[in-house]
């Protein structure tokens, strides 16, 4: 006898034909017959490139986010959640996979995870739900398209840009790899080596200043951006989301991955200065990391530093006012009654140490420390919690409030207060940036961090800025010392053996399936 077809494999056979195709752009394909009617939606809402430190719930001392602060009366909120890695690959698998990049092994730019654990993703547990993505960042949009076998509805990136149909990704869709190469050839000004357009360019940069100057008045610092003439509004984005969880089927699960606060921090016009005359233009000044701070002495750097912060602060507040947005749209609507609702990040920021971004080595709270809130349907008083949690803790979180079950492959655990077992010894949480090691192969170079109680130990090794120091430990003791300015690490504190046995014997043990 043959089974009846489910939705995934309905969805499979309509791909195959040209109507299919068609249809499935526009039809909403019923969920799963299977699923129970009383399971809840879920909504995880990810802002990239938000550093928990500069947060105003958290202890920041401007108010970046009102908005977040009145919502979170009626939320979990987790004060230290860590990313998995600094930066957006790394971060974003990590979340994704509930696994360590040591696992995942998305470790460059241009990785994507690991073949065979493809299919080792939050959408894949959430097989009976109708499960929808999207993102303004290119490089998890990449991860998207890796899951689109688990995935229901993937809206095209550039369909939530401010339209360019002149664009060659436009006009050649099917060309995703080569047609942006060949754009950036013709339509940019100056010589890069390559044979470009004499005339077009210069068209081309008249017609593409009349198609943002509409919109200059909202932001005057510029149209958030994500490269050339890659322009977006997180209004947009918010009101197609919106637009999507009025009409699709239910139970949903929801990734939605938007750009702010990343840089460049070109926010709205009402919030354009606002914390330009505060007290913040005075906040602690941190020395230079001797091996990876940049070797510059430039006394601009200093007030360059501090503008920086503030538009990075700015463009929060921008941040706030759509989420505040978001979820005033899930009150109204009834689908905060039945939504469970995460607000989180991919990684962090820095803004101290003569290091601007996130690209760095280093793994210092700023880029490392991000938010976790969790809003649970009907909870309707705020709950802190003050442990150490991981981006990989959130799939198995959500499967575990959600009646699935959780996968054995999973790196995290159940949060609390979520867990059956919220008395359990604290375990160590992890980070890594790993961007130029092989996947292949050990780690070397790395950063690797682990925070355990009120102490975190980060072992840098393999990089050629270390010379002959050899390896390099830092253990800093977050309670007492949060600036992270006094590295407690000796080979004779019986705190620190143990804290680096434990990090060794870890990364000994990620490492092996690699070794030769």
């Amino acid at each position: 006898m043959h089974e009846p077809l489910n939705r995934r494999d309905f969805l499979k056979l309509m791909s195959s034909m040209p109507a299919g195709t068609f249809l499935s752009r526009f039809v909403d394909i019923p969920k799963n017959p299977l699923q129970d009617p009383a399971a809840k939606n879920v909504l995880l809402v990810v802002f990239d490139t938000f550093s928990a430190q500069h947060i105003s719930m958290y202890g920041y001392r401007r108010e970046t986010m009102p908005n977040l602060a009145r919502i979170a009366n009626k939320a979990t909120v987790y004060h230290n959640h860590y990313a998995g890695g600094n930066w957006t690959t790394p971060g974003t698998a990590t979340l994704l996979t509930g696994t360590y990049p040591w696992t995942h092994r998305a470790f460059s730019e241009r990785d994507s995870v690991v073949k065979e654990k493809e299919h080792r993703n939050i959408f894949n547990v959430f097989k009976d739900y109708y499960r929808v993505g999207y993102s303004h960042n290119s490089i998890v949009d990449r991860f998207l398209h890796q899951f689109n076998d688990d995935l229901d509805l993937l809206k095209p990136q550039k369909e939530l840009f401010t339209s360019n149909p002149l664009s060659f990704d436009r006009l050649f869709p099917w060309d995703g790899d080569t047609a942006p190469i060949s754009w950036d050839r013709i339509a940019t000004k100056g010589e890069k080596g390559y044979t470009y357009s004499l005339f077009f360019a210069e068209l081309y940069e008249k017609y593409r200043q009349n198609l943002i100057k509409g919109l200059l008045n909202d932001f005057p610092r510029g149209i958030p951006h994500t490269g050339e003439d890659s322009y977006f509004l997180l209004e947009d984005a918010i009101n197609w989301l919106e637009e999507q969880l009025r009409k699709i089927s239910k139970p949903f699960f929801g990734y939605f991955h938007y750009l702010p606060p990343h840089r460049p921090y070109n926010t709205r016009r009402e919030y354009v200065d606002v914390f330009k005359n505060d007290d913040m233009g005075h906040y602690m000044e941190k020395p230079r990391h001797r091996f990876f701070s940049p070797r510059t002495d430039k006394p601009q750097n200093i007030e360059y530093q501090k503008r920086q912060r503030q538009m990075y602060d700015e463009f929060i507040l921008y941040v706030d006012a759509e989420f505040g947005r978001l979820y005033k749209f899930l009150e109204q609507s009834g689908l905060a009654d039945n939504t469970w609702v995460v607000f989180t990040s991919d990684h962090g920021e820095m803004f101290e140490r003569d290091i601007f971004g996130h690209k760095t080595p280093l793994l210092y709270q700023p880029v490392i420390q991000i938010p976790l809130m969790i809003l649970e349907p009907g909870q309707q008083k705020r709950v802190d919690i003050f442990s150490a949690t991981s981006a990989v803790d959130i799939l198995p979180t959500l499967a575990k409030v959600s009646n699935l079950t959780i996968p054995e492959w999973t790196e995290g655990r159940v949060l609390p207060p979520y867990s059956d077992n919220n008395n359990e010894t604290e375990k160590g949480v992890f980070a890594l940036e790993a961007s130029d090691s092989i996947d292949t192969q050990p780690l070397n170079p790395a950063s690797v961090m682990m925070v355990k109680g009120k102490y975190k130990i980060t072992y840098y090794f393999g990089y050629q800025e270390l010379g002959d120091h050899g390896p390099l430990f830092e253990v800093f003791d977050l309670q007492n010392d949060p600036e992270e300015l006094n590295n407690i690490f000796t080979e004779n504190s019986k705190i620190c053996k143990d804290l680096k046995d434990e990090l060794l014997e870890k990364i000994k043990e990620v490492d092996a399936p690699y070794q030769k």
